[in-house]
């Protein structure tokens, strides 16, 4: 458990050391708004820090996070839909040019798609947990339901990435700068184990280091 003192003196430590020595950079922000060029789709997972993991500076990154790293279909009827609400505002206000789905390795979101849920009194997570069973669905298919649950959750946690892509192009402003060539979407997996990330190809249809890319 955190006590209040640890979470003052980060703060102050970030006040007197990381904010003095970028102030200038941090005040434009200020000055002349935020203009991130990529909105990043993550899991909410603790261990998975965008901002670390690829090392962007504040005003890089538009950042969503929530279990999972799951997208909802395109439902305008929605009362509330906070994931909704960002990727809109991400796309048609700050106009970025780069979508990031980030899934990751070992994540519980995905291990609890082969668990037995019915006792838990988990109301709005059980729901939020269909989105992932596509994949889920996907992975039996390709391994054969009596497949070791290692590998099960391995693949589905990739499969997941796609599905999500494909949830992400309901959205009719999504879809149209995507055939446009003004947006571009990625779907990575990162690895907690090894900080390594990989990127999904479409033309091949299979996850590659993200360093190939730049090669």
């Amino acid at each position: 458990m955190f006590e209040k003192s640890v979470l003052l003196e980060g703060n102050e430590m970030f006040a007197n050391s990381y904010f003095k020595k970028h102030e200038v950079q941090l005040l434009e922000l200020v000055k002349n708004g935020q203009n991130p060029k990529a909105l990043f789709i993550g899991c909410s997972d603790s261990r998975v820090v965008p901002d670390l993991i690829i090392q962007t500076n504040p005003g890089d990154l538009f950042v969503i996070r929530n279990v999972g790293n799951f997208v909802a279909p395109y439902k305008p009827d929605e009362d509330y839909h906070s994931t909704a609400a960002g990727i809109e505002y991400a796309v048609t206000e700050l106009e970025v040019s780069e979508i990031i789905i980030c899934g990751h390795t070992h994540c519980g979101a995905i291990a609890a798609l082969y668990k037995d849920m019915e006792d838990k009194p988990f109301v709005h997570t059980k729901k939020w947990l269909t989105l992932g069973h596509k994949a889920k669905s996907l992975a039996i298919l390709a391994l054969g339901k009596d497949a070791q649950k290692e590998e099960l959750r391995k693949l589905t946690e990739k499969f997941s990435v796609i599905s999500q892509i494909e949830n992400l192009l309901t959205y009719p402003y999504v879809k149209k700068k995507v055939d446009s060539g003004e947006l571009h979407i990625h779907g990575w997996m990162y690895d907690i184990q090894t900080g390594a990330i990989e990127y999904y190809d479409p033309d091949k249809c299979e996850f590659r280091s993200l360093h190939e890319a730049s090669e």
